[in-house]
């Protein structure tokens, strides 16, 4: 086991395994996700460790500013532990609960934080892992970065402020990625709005030196020293058909006009959504639809608790899983198997209030 890392003024900063690495380099303080056989995915303790961290941090003035990265070439991070998430509803426990509550809370901390917080998006950021990044303040993407957030296919809702995001990204473009759960690439991320830099993977360990010896006032200066520009937005050109199919008001008449357009790839992203969940597609555009008239992102971490905590009790949540990730089959059986047998009360129950009551973020 590693010596507990400190802050520059000696305090220790709380310890709970290696699984997040934290220490303080020059003014920078670092936090690195230390899973790469899982492509660091996050469980409970890791999300516990990181607010812990930033905690500490946040009052020390020897620490200028925050860097996340994740270990491993793979990514920064794939999401949140699912297989956890089964036990937890196959059991009919509260712990994917308990999860979820402290890491909305985490990600609530993130776009409140004080100090200018980098995330390097390099790799797979998907789910969880863009809920650590993409409400930062600097968010960097590489040549590298497939970014995404994949629910509709584990029978799950876009959370951790996806709905948020998504839902503010340009026409219907959020709608988009957030029904089919296509990841996108780094200039396509930078045009949705869920991240900000474009800086070369082989550039990023220089970028992180420069962070390190520099003061809060010179972090935009030195990523702008190490940035290029982003590749040009491939969901652009596909704008004509995204805007005009995903406009519709119910998810059958999604899917009906991406089957009439007459465009290649609208007819292909039906048959995409058709595959997915017919639940969580029609809870997804719901949410996403309530997500812009919603004041910011604490309003939308609360409404995406209450339908979390409802997906934890429907069998497309376990059996998602099960064929995503457990048998690996890729043939889940969804109940209800159509989007037209996923009445009303079955999209309305997911917003009613939670068994444990709000996240009470409005209190922070």
């Amino acid at each position: 086991m590693a010596t507990s890392p400190t802050t520059a003024h000696g305090r220790a900063v709380p310890e709970d395994g290696d699984k997040v690495l934290v220490r303080v380099e020059g003014h920078l303080g670092r936090l690195t996700l230390n899973r790469p056989r899982a492509i660091n995915a996050l469980d409970h303790a890791m999300v516990g460790r990181v607010r812990e961290a930033l905690t500490a941090w946040e009052d020390d003035d020897a620490v200028s500013a925050v860097l996340l990265d994740g270990a491993g070439e793979r990514g920064l991070c794939a999401g949140g532990d699912i297989r956890a998430i089964r036990s937890s509803a196959r059991d009919g426990s509260w712990r994917a609960a308990a999860f979820w509550r402290d890491e909305y809370l985490l990600n609530a901390h993130v776009d409140r934080y004080a100090k200018p917080y980098v995330a390097l998006m390099d790799g797979v950021v998907m789910g969880g892992g863009v809920g650590v990044s993409a409400h930062g303040s600097v968010r960097v993407v590489t040549e590298r970065s497939l970014v995404g957030m994949p629910e509709t296919t584990i029978g799950f809702v876009p959370d951790v402020g996806g709905t948020f995001l998504l839902s503010r990204a340009p026409g219907e473009t959020g709608t988009h990625l957030a029904l089919t759960a296509e990841p996108v690439g780094a200039g396509d991320a930078v045009y949705l709005g869920l991240a900000d830099h474009f800086v070369p993977s082989g550039r990023l360990a220089d970028l992180t030196a420069a962070l390190a010896g520099t003061t809060a006032d010179g972090i935009d200066e030195a990523v702008a020293r190490f940035a290029e520009p982003a590749p040009a937005p491939e969901i652009e050109a596909r704008r004509h058909w995204i805007d005009a199919c995903y406009s519709a008001g119910t998810a059958e008449e999604v899917v009906s006009r991406l089957r009439d357009h007459g465009d290649p790839e609208a007819a292909l992203a039906a048959e995409t959504v058709a595959r997915k969940s017919p639940t969580s597609v029609k809870v997804t555009l719901a949410a996403l639809r309530r997500a812009r008239g919603l004041p910011g992102l604490a309003a939308v971490l609360e409404q995406e608790y209450r339908v979390s905590c409802a997906a934890l009790a429907s069998p497309d949540l376990v059996e998602g899983i099960r064929a995503q990730v457990v048998d690996k089959d890729r043939s889940p059986k969804w109940v209800p198997d159509t989007l037209e047998a996923v009445t009303d009360d079955d999209v309305a129950r997911h917003f009613a209030p939670a068994p444990d009551g709000p996240l009470g973020l409005a209190d922070l």
